[in-house]
């Protein structure tokens, strides 16, 4: 099956040089991209181009895509009060139905505001799995652990994650993909934790898990455990280059280094950080200097509000200009790169997605160069970072295939699914 884009006026290629290419034809056959050119045909379908901006679909490296239903539900409170008081009883009533169309939802805002790959850590895995394989979206999904130091909950974790990983069936075209998801280290014992590993290496999986999110438990670590978080998780084997450490925040020099020698992956999440008051913007600067693979995230909804990584991108540069006392950190170009190409290492698929080039999968948005947002068009790059929004987007496609077009999803009920989320909203 062959797609054209005919006609783009700009090509953002996020390739080795970053080449901006002018006017351009990209021309798709079975999800990958074929040629970069002009004047290209195709006896399959074609897109007018003309006023779009061709660039690398988005990429959101930690995400819980079910609390898209408790946006709004919890606000302006500490991370462990909103756990606790809010977040934990409202999942006691969720259903497999219930995170299913949370988990569509939260695709429906991706696919419109121009993410096309995202990884996933929550409760319903299967749900979970079964929503996103009828959407095209591209993604990791992981079954989330939490034992809390109980040894019987330790062994219902690891035989609901062996489920999970038994009836995990992948499709053809790789689009979804397994993961495992111990919580974190406060919340998962040294047993779980060793286990995972140990499943891990046994089925060759990434392992994704939040660390040094907020100050307190950094405190709590080294109180309890005599160690930092990262230093916990180092003393008992658990770093690799298969863990992807979400918001690591509070990181030290050793750490870093740590973290680096280990060739673990992080994933920044600064609206989430900022939104619960974690204590201080992350050390990104140092993390690239470390050259450790850096990808951008949102969090779940009811910690964040929006999945826009547009939004997202503007939050990362200025949080990181302001805390550094720095216009030139955190450059526009570098956030790109973090969204892009940056998310595309920390899941290990950068030789899949991340940038246009001949012999890459077909993650590719269309941006509508007369949206008000991207007008006047001094640098697009700029106009992405700080002005653009996702309703920007005006075509989404992933591995070829088209899910959204016009603003029109192609793949998803939207108006079915929203009935369904307002209706659980109702009963929280």
């Amino acid at each position: 099956m062959e797609l054209l884009l005919k006609d783009c006026t700009q090509v953002l290629t996020q390739d080795n040089k970053r080449n901006i290419l002018k006017d351009i034809d990209i021309l798709i056959k079975d999800g990958i991209i074929t040629v970069i050119g002009k004047n290209l045909s195709t006896t399959g379908k074609m897109i007018d181009c003309k006023d779009k901006l061709a660039m690398p679909g988005l990429i959101n490296t930690h995400n819980h895509l079910a609390m898209s239903l408790f946006k709004g539900y919890g606000d302006d409170m500490p991370l462990d009060r909103w756990l606790q008081e809010k977040i934990w009883p409202a999942e006691a009533k969720l259903d497999n139905d219930s995170v299913k169309y949370g988990a569509l939802f939260a695709i429906i805002e991706m696919i419109k505001t121009g993410t096309t790959c995202f990884n996933d850590m929550y409760l319903s895995s299967e749900a979970v799995l079964k929503a996103t394989k009828s959407t095209g979206i591209r993604g990791f999904i992981a079954y989330g652990m939490i034992d809390l130091d109980n040894p019987e909950k330790t062994e219902s974790e690891l035989k609901a994650a062996n489920s999970f990983l038994k009836n995990f069936t992948p499709e053809e075209n790789g689009l979804i993909l397994p993961i495992l998801g111990p919580h974190s280290p406060y919340t998962c014992s040294r047993d779980l934790l060793e286990k995972t590993k140990l499943l891990a290496k046994e089925k060759n999986l990434p392992i994704h898990i939040h660390v040094s999110e907020t100050k307190k438990e950094i405190e709590d670590s080294i109180k309890d455990k005599g160690m930092r978080p990262i230093e916990y998780l180092n003393s008992i084997g658990f770093l690799d280059k298969n863990i992807i450490l979400a918001h690591a925040c509070h990181l030290s020099e050793d750490e870093i280094a740590l973290i680096k020698h280990a060739g673990a992956r992080i994933s920044h999440n600064p609206t989430s950080n900022m939104k619960l008051a974690t204590g201080g913007a992350m050390p990104l600067q140092k993390l690239l200097n470390a050259k450790i693979p850096t990808g951008l995230g949102t969090d779940g909804s009811a910690s964040n509000n929006s999945l826009d990584l547009f939004g997202e991108m503007k939050v990362c540069a200025l949080l990181h200009k302001f805390a550094n006392n720095d216009p030139e950190t955190a450059s526009a170009q570098t956030v790109l790169d973090i969204a892009t190409i940056g998310g595309a290492k920390v899941l290990g698929l950068e030789d899949k997605i991340g940038s246009i080039e001949v012999g890459k999968r077909a993650d590719i948005i269309l941006l509508d160069l007369n949206d008000t947002t991207m007008v006047p068009n001094h640098n697009p790059v700029s106009n992405i970072i700080y002005s653009a929004t996702g309703a920007c987007v005006d075509t989404t496609i992933v591995n070829g295939k088209i899910l959204m077009e016009n603003r029109t999803l192609k793949t998803i009920d939207e108006k079915k699914v929203i009935e369904n989320v307002n209706e659980f909203a109702s009963k929280i």
